[in-house]
C-alpha cells in the first residue's frame, strides 16, 4: 500500500494556501500548488522545494479544472488530500480596509455583479473542484477534503448581536462563505456512509491580500488549524467545522 499522500492545495500560490503547501511538503507530503497564474505558481513551488509541483487551476474554469484532475490522475492515480483555499473577497483594487468594503457591500448597496463574481469562486468553484476530484480521492485509502472557510459565514454567531463581526456580514464574501459552509454539509451528508473524511476549517482573521494586510493573525498562525486538520489520519474526525485550535464554530 502506498505510503506517500498526495495532495491538491488551490488557491497556493500565496497567503494561507502558499503556507499550508509549505507545511504539508514539511510533513512529506507531495503537493500540488494549485495556482491561476502557472508561473506564480510554478515560483511558489519553487521556494518551497522538494515535494511541491505547480498546477495550473482556475477554480471559475471547468476546462482548467478537467485538466488538473487529468493530470493528477495520470501521474499518480489517485488524490489523497484536497485542500479547498483558493477564494476572493472583492473584485477592487485599492486599499479599503475591510470595515470599507463592508459599509459599501450592504445588501441594499452590493454590487450584483461582484457577488456573483465572489460567488463563482468561493461557492461554485468549491463545488467544482469537489466533483473533478471525487474520483480520485475515491481512490484513496485514506481521503480527507478540507474546505478553508471563515467564521464570518456561521449564520448561528451572526444572529447573535454581541458577535464582532456582525456588523461586516453582508452578501458579498461573508454570505458566499455561509454558502461554501452549506456547500460542505451537502458534501458531507453524501460522504457520511464512505472512508472519505471531509471537514470544515476557519483559518481566523489572517493578514492576507484578501483583506488587504488588515488581519490581526499572521499567516503562520491562521495557517495552523488548516494544516492540523490536513494531517489528521484515517481515525481522525470527519464532518468537523473548528477554527484554531480544534474549537467548533457554530453553523
Amino acid at each position: 500500500m502506498p505510503t506517500e499522500r498526495i495532495a491538491l492545495v488551490t488557491g497556493a500560490n500565496q497567503g494561507v494556501g502558499l503556507e499550508v503547501a509549505t507545511k504539508l511538503a514539511a510533513n512529506g507530503v507531495t503537493v500540488y500548488v494549485g495556482s491561476r497564474d502557472l508561473a506564480r505558481g510554478e515560483a511558489a513551488a519553487a521556494g518551497i522545494g522538494d515535494g511541491a509541483t505547480a498546477i495550473q487551476l482556475d477554480v471559475t474554469d471547468l476546462a482548467s479544472i478537467a485538466a488538473a484532475a487529468e493530470r493528477i490522475r495520470a501521474e499518480h492515480g489517485r488524490l489523497d488530500l484536497l485542500v479547498s483555499n483558493a477564494g476572493i473577497s472583492n473584485t477592487r483594487t485599492g486599499s479599503a480596509t475591510p470595515d470599507e468594503m463592508a459599509a459599501s457591500g450592504t445588501a441594499s448597496l452590493a454590487s450584483l455583479d461582484e457577488v456573483r463574481a465572489i460567488w463563482d469562486v468561493n461557492v461554485f468553484g468549491v463545488l467544482a473542484v469537489y466533483q473533478a476530484m471525487l474520483p480520485l480521492l475515491r481512490e484513496s485509502s485514506d481521503a480527507r477534503i478540507v474546505n478553508v472557510s471563515s467564521g464570518v459565514g456561521s449564520l448561528a454567531s451572526n444572529a447573535d448581536p454581541s458577535f464582532p463581526y456582525r456588523r461586516i456580514y453582508g452578501p458579498g464574501y461573508a454570505a458566499s462563505k455561509t454558502a461554501e459552509n452549506a456547500m460542505t454539509l451537502a458534501m458531507m451528508i453524501e460522504l457520511e456512509d464512505t472512508d472519505i473524511k471531509i471537514n470544515l476549517v476557519s483559518p481566523g482573521f489572517t493578514s492576507t491580500a484578501l483583506n488587504n494586510f488588515a488581519g490581526t493573525e499572521s499567516i503562520e498562525e491562521g495557517s495552523r488549524e488548516v494544516v492540523r486538520v490536513a494531517l489528521l489520519g484515517p481515525d481522525g474526525p470527519t464532518g468537523t467545522f473548528t477554527r484554531w485550535e480544534d474549537a467548533t464554530i457554530p453553523w
